[in-house]
């Protein structure tokens, strides 16, 4: 019985400590700008979070572009941040959301729904092969020991069906 205990005691430790975050709030992100844009450049985290990486993607589109939010949250960050302006949302389950340049017409404290304009694509993304490109970042954790995920890995793009088994 005692044996049993521990590994039931360790079993539930062990999920409580797991981290699952793709399933947090079975919330799913929706593309940030309408209609869905190419992906110019692909997400490449580094191997440790100080290494250099591409800890977002970046989405082609066009100066003044409308910039939606991804999933419905409250902002937590408009303005200028090292000289570039972003919109940070943080969403339900601990994931946050980047999106740059973007000149916001959002707050921070600001609750906003799926789809919600959040901003304008502005021009300068360094190393854009269009006009204007969005830099969409996803993290989950506290900005100071975040994970940064692939956001479109995160998009919902196709219903899923069950089928019955016969």
């Amino acid at each position: 019985m005692r044996i049993l205990s521990v590994l039931l005691l360790c079993t539930v430790e062990a999920a409580a400590s797991a981290q699952v975050p793709a399933a947090a709030d079975g919330t799913r992100l929706e593309w940030p700008l309408r209609p869905r844009p190419a992906v110019v450049r692909a997400f490449d985290a580094p191997e440790r979070n100080w290494q250099r990486g591409h800890r977002g993607v970046d989405l082609a589109g066009s100066v003044g572009q409308a910039v939606q939010a991804a999933a419905a949250g409250t902002v937590v960050f408009a303005g200028e941040l090292a000289g570039r302006p972003v919109v940070s949302i943080a969403h339900p389950g601990g994931l946050r959301t980047s999106y740059e340049p973007v000149q916001a017409v959002v707050r921070a404290g600001q609750l906003v729904s799926a789809g919600s304009v959040i901003g304008a694509l502005q021009p300068g993304h360094a190393g854009c092969a269009a006009p204007a490109c969005l830099h969409w970042g996803a993290m989950w954790g506290p900005a100071a020991r975040a994970d940064y995920v692939d956001p479109v890995a995160l998009v919902v793009t196709t219903p899923i069906r069950l089928k019955p088994l016969r």
